[in-house]
């Protein structure tokens, strides 16, 4: 880094819900910090993923999808994702190609112009891989008609294509500074919550439409060994008694199976073994506990 200019800030990713956030933090920070699962609604809290390029640190924050919200959990995870816009130096709002401009992005950018934000914000049009290029460049020209953008880029986070592009304008445009994170971290969440999301990963994959939006996992305990491994335990909150035989499955065979997964991903992750240990318990009012919301990284207030 010597000799030449650095530069550091934060980057928030905003859209609709599955619009790819997640995946195209995972590929800008080249490791999976945050959790990607077919469902929509998936990240919660707001997850710092942090990418090198160059001389610029770029500190990317993947917010929970912006829609309209009905529970004090929504209302949470709306209020989180705002708040990683309000606070970076440069907004990019994915949308995707084969939906358009739906009425989800049209009430983010009437909020966006709502804001008379000062902040640089840039269209990714994501997944163009789903559609032809002659609708790539009318879709294009209608957002841009639709709010002053200051890029527009065309991308497929989940196989990388413009993604070099993206993260060279992103580094050239963020504030000089000095770097706000050791060059070795790839990420802000503590491993706790990171061991937890891995988790809810598997169990959102693993359910499907059964009991996703039902559920959490909270990271209760964390012991490092002599020898090197971990032991990590975690409780799955779910809401109703029969939530619990969903998760637990015939003879425990789903939340083994799930901790199974689990495991081997944060054994990968982290680079060494690490001993798995999963309850399941019933809270029937986690979604109105404060402390529930903490462990999120979320904002209890928001929801009220």
């Amino acid at each position: 880094m010597s000799g030449s200019t650095t530069r550091a800030g934060f980057v928030a990713l905003i859209g609709e819900p599955n619009a790819g956030k997640s995946t195209l933090l995972n590929r800008m920070v080249g490791a999976k910090v945050s959790i990607v699962t077919h469902k929509v609604q998936t990240t919660r809290a707001r997850i710092r993923g942090i990418a090198l390029e160059g001389a610029a640190q770029i500190v990317f924050v993947d917010t929970p999808g912006i829609f309209r919200p009905r529970r004090r959990l929504d209302r949470s995870m709306v209020a989180a994702a705002w708040g990683g816009a309000s606070d970076a130096d440069i907004i990019l709002l994915l949308v995707e190609a084969h939906r358009g401009l739906t009425d989800g992005v049209q009430s983010i950018i009437d909020a966006l112009k709502e804001q008379e934000t000062r902040t640089p914000v840039a269209l990714i049009i994501n997944k163009i891989d789903r559609v032809k290029s002659e609708v790539l460049l009318a879709l294009s020209q209608q957002l841009n008609e639709a709010f002053a953008f200051e890029r527009s880029f065309m991308i497929s986070a989940e196989r990388g294509h413009g993604c070099d592009d993206l993260r060279k304008w992103l580094a050239e445009t963020l504030p000089e500074g000095p770097w706000l994170y050791p060059e070795d971290q790839i990420a802000d969440l503590p491993m706790r919550m990171i061991a937890a999301e891995i988790t809810r990963e598997k169990l959102t994959l693993r359910l499907h439409e059964e009991i996703p939006y039902q559920l959490t996992v909270e990271t209760e305990g964390w012991e490092e060994r002599k020898d090197g491994s971990a032991r990590v335990d975690q409780v799955i909150y779910v809401a109703r008694t029969g939530h619990k035989g969903i998760v637990l499955g015939k003879g425990g065979e789903t939340v083994k199976a799930v901790g199974q997964a689990a495991r081997a991903e944060l054994e990968e992750f982290m680079g060494r073994r690490i001993h798995l240990f999963l309850q399941v318990r019933v809270r029937e009012n986690w979604q109105n506990e404060a402390e529930r919301y903490s462990e999120m990284g979320l904002d209890f207030r928001d929801g009220g």
